[in-house]
């Protein structure tokens, strides 16, 4: 298996920027748009996935990168339940909360596995 050279080959940080580029999407428009608060802080919890990926893959250790990854999982803690409030005040539809979590759920599940496979190392 070849080396990952950069982040962007990460699996994890790709899904990642794309769970970002939803969020961010999710908060353009209905009442999520104006509700300040909720809206930023769920798009900071966003990036905060996929930059703690990649500043644990810059780092080069192995412990840090395992160290950041476990950061940019908190992260995607505080987005699910951002997003669980945003659908439940209604902020947000199903139709835009249903994709949004899943590939929440499945960014985390990759990390872990990262993790997991960091951990053999």
């Amino acid at each position: 298996m070849a080396k990952v050279q950069k982040v962007e080959d990460l699996i994890a940080w790709q899904k990642a920027e794309a769970l970002a580029e939803l969020v961010y999407s999710a908060c353009r428009s209905g009442d999520l748009a104006r509700d300040f608060g909720l809206r930023d802080q769920m798009q900071r919890a966003a990036v905060s996935v996929m930059s703690n990926i990649a500043e644990g893959f810059e780092r080069k250790t192995t412990s840090d990168f395992s160290h950041f990854l476990y950061i940019a999982k908190g992260s995607l803690g505080e987005l699910k339940s951002q997003l669980f409030l945003a659908a439940r005040l209604k902020l947000i539809p199903l139709s835009v909360f249903s994709p949004t979590y899943s590939l929440a759920d499945e960014t985390g599940k990759i990390i872990t596995g990262l993790i997991a496979s960091l951990a053999k190392k």
